[in-house]
This record gives C-alpha cells, structure tokens and sequence, in this order.
C-alpha cells in the first residue's frame, strides 16, 4: 500500500485535522454508496422483506492503492469505488451506485465530511468563547495600552480587548450554525432520469433524495446542485471566517508576547536559542489564517461552472475545499487551547495610569459582549431542548 503523503510533518496541529483526512472522505464515500442501497429498498418496498439483506460495505477492506489508481486512470475515484464495492456486495452487486453518478457520491460524500468537520470546529469555538467571556469579566478593570497602526494609542483594558476576541468568535459560530448541509442527488446530468427510468415511477429522484437525505442525515434540497456551488461556497466560507477569527486572535497574541503582557503557559522552544517559549498557538493560528484565503479563491474560481458538469472546475475544488475544513479544525481546536493557556503578567499595565483609563467606556464593551455570548448560548439551549 502507497504511504500516506500527508501525516502531518509539516502541518504541526495535523492531528487535528484527521475528520477531512482521506480515510475520512472515503469512509463518507461508502456510507453515502450504502444509504442510496438503502434507500432504493425503501423505494421499491423491499426493505425488510424476509431474504432481502440490508447492503453493508467495509471501507476498511477497500484496496487504497487499486482506488489511487482508478482515480488516476478515471479522474474520478467512483468507478474504480463502486467495483469494489460491488465486489463485496456478490449477487448483489446490481444494487450499488443504481442511477447515480460520481458527482452524487463525491459532493455528499464531501458535505457529510463537512458536517462532522464543522461540527466539531463548533465545539471547539464554544469552548473557546466561554473562556473568553470569562477572562474578559475578571479583566475588566485590568489596564492596557492599546495601539492603532502598531503605535501606542489610549489606555483601554485587557477585558476589552478580550471582549473584541470574544465578538469575533461568537460571530464565526454564527456563521456555522446558519449552515446548511444539502445532499446531492441528480444521476448523470442532474434530471434523475435513471432513477426514474429504473423505478418506473415520476417521482423517483425525489423520493430518493428525501430517503437519501435522511439516511444520512443531511437536508434535502429539493434539487440537485451540480452546478450551483452555492452549498459549497457557503460551507468554504464559513470555514474561512473560522481561520479568519483564529487568525486574527493568534496576531494579536502573538504581538502581545512580543510586547510581554500576555504569554503562553506552555509553548515551544528554540533549535538555536534555548532560552526561549515561543507562543506556538499565536504562529499556528496566524499561518492558518494566511493560508485560508488562497484556497478560498481555488473554491470561488471553481464556482463558475458549465455545462451539467464541467471539466476542471468541480475536479479543482475537491482539495481546497477538504483544506479549508481542515483549517477550520485545526483554528478552532488551536484557538480553545490558545485562550486557555494564557498567562497575564504584571507588564500588562505597565505605563498607564488607572485613572487615565475610561472604566466606564470599557466596561460596556465587556458587558454588550458578554450578554451577546450568553444570548447565544441560551438561543443554543433551546434550539437543542
């Protein structure tokens, strides 16, 4: 079997980032393959009729370096996926992939990897705001001098800047939980005429697509999107604000431990300098943040689609839009232990006076942040009731 080329060498929170790994897509892949099984037994009312096996696929059986090379010889991994697949069902075999198309299987094997992906980037958020909104009330009236264009500017306090963190955050999980994840369903030029042909029956694509849908527990769209990548620009930028945030809280901590006024409990050293800790969180956040927009652009360009399916555009949007999930992993989970591990020293007043600073003024802004957070988790607690 080939070696994995990507194991995290130089992606230091790569760990992080498994959920859009390709053992991850593949086994989204197969589970998308086995719900529309599923589904057509639903459909032609043979689910559950005695001698009649639900189908079940082993994405762990499945040989890596057969499907590489498929995927090279097709441009897709799909066909040389469903022969295997279609292996391991035997008599069976006329079951699998019945009327669908490789993008059907791809873009909701690459939705379902999203969900779970964000999912957990939206834990980690959560984690991350509830620690800022803690720090930002216990340094409230906590004094700092705050700087414009990289400059020394007025004295604010810590809890403020905090607070403008905890905005930033609270607004990039509501960028996720407005995210819808759709399926894809429209067999080889997006009409569902296959399924239709198949079945003997008008409404087969859509019966299909609801039965698929809920399978997997993704939405239904009522369509499909082949060429309509709203589905994927949407998710792609929401997974872009994560980086985003990240980023720009990683800036600002790293500034600060330049500056000594906040530092890293624990962080990395130095190959020629020993004597140093590095704010290693800061850089990786920072980085991500950096390498979000390019892949972005890569996603956007591949929106202009043609045709019921084009040649370039869909195949260019695979990898950037599996990175863009991944970064938004590594931020989120990166940004959580970040605000967690923070140490505040004296050097964080150092130069301003107490009464120079307009408690009064800094003060509202901890307090409208903190109550925009906790009406966002009571909105939460009741979606989730």
């Amino acid at each position: 079997m080939a070696e994995p080329f990507d194991w995290g060498l130089l992606e230091p929170a790569g760990a992080v980032g498994v959920p859009a790994g390709d053992d991850r897509v593949l086994a989204a892949m197969v589970a998308v393959e086995e719900a529309l099984a599923g589904a057509w037994d639903e459909l032609d009312g043979t689910a559950g009729r005695p001698g009649r096996r639900a189908l079940t696929f082993d994405a762990g059986a499945i040989d890596r370096d057969r499907l590489a090379a498929g995927a090279r010889k097709a441009g897709v991994p799909i066909i040389a996926l469903v022969e295997q697949l279609r292996e391991q069902a035997g008599e069976d075999a006329g079951r699998v992939h019945r009327g669908a198309t490789s993008q059907d299987i791809v873009d909701s094997a690459l939705v379902l990897v999203s969900r779970d992906c964000l999912s957990r980037a939206r834990d980690a958020l959560a984690a991350a705001a509830a620690e800022l909104a803690d720090r930002a009330i216990r340094s409230r009236a906590t004094p700092l001098l705050a700087r414009t264009l990289t400059q020394p500017a007025e004295p604010t306090t810590l809890g403020a800047s905090v607070a403008s963190w905890l905005d930033a955050v609270v607004s990039a999980l509501e960028v996720v939980d407005r995210l819808d994840f759709p399926v894809q369903l429209g067999g080889a030029v997006g009409t569902g005429a296959a399924f239709a042909r198949l079945a003997d029956r008008d409404d087969a694509p859509q019966t299909l697509r609801a039965g698929l849908a809920a399978r997997l527990g993704l939405t239904d769209p009522g369509r499909a999107w082949h060429t309509d990548r709203g589905p994927v620009l949407a998710i792609a930028d929401a997974s872009a604000r994560v980086a985003a945030v990240g980023g720009r809280i990683g800036r600002d901590l790293g500034l600060a431990a330049r500056d000594g006024v906040l530092l890293p409990a624990t962080g990395g050293g130095s190959s020629a300098m020993p004597h140093k800790q590095n704010p290693v969180d800061a850089v990786l956040l920072t980085a991500n943040g950096l390498r979000a927009p390019g892949l972005l652009t890569t996603v956007h360009a591949a929106a202009l689609s043609s045709d019921a399916r084009p040649a370039g555009e869909w195949h260019a949007e695979w990898q950037a839009w599996r990175g863009l999930l991944r970064i938004a992993v590594e931020s989120a989970d990166v940004l959580a232990h970040a605000v967690a591990d923070l140490v505040v020293t004296d050097g964080v007043g150092h130069g301003v006076q107490a009464d120079a600073v307009d408690l009064a003024a800094a003060w509202a802004v901890v307090d409208a942040a903190v109550a925009r957070y906790q009406a966002h988790v009571a909105s939460d607690r009741e979606v989730n009731r």
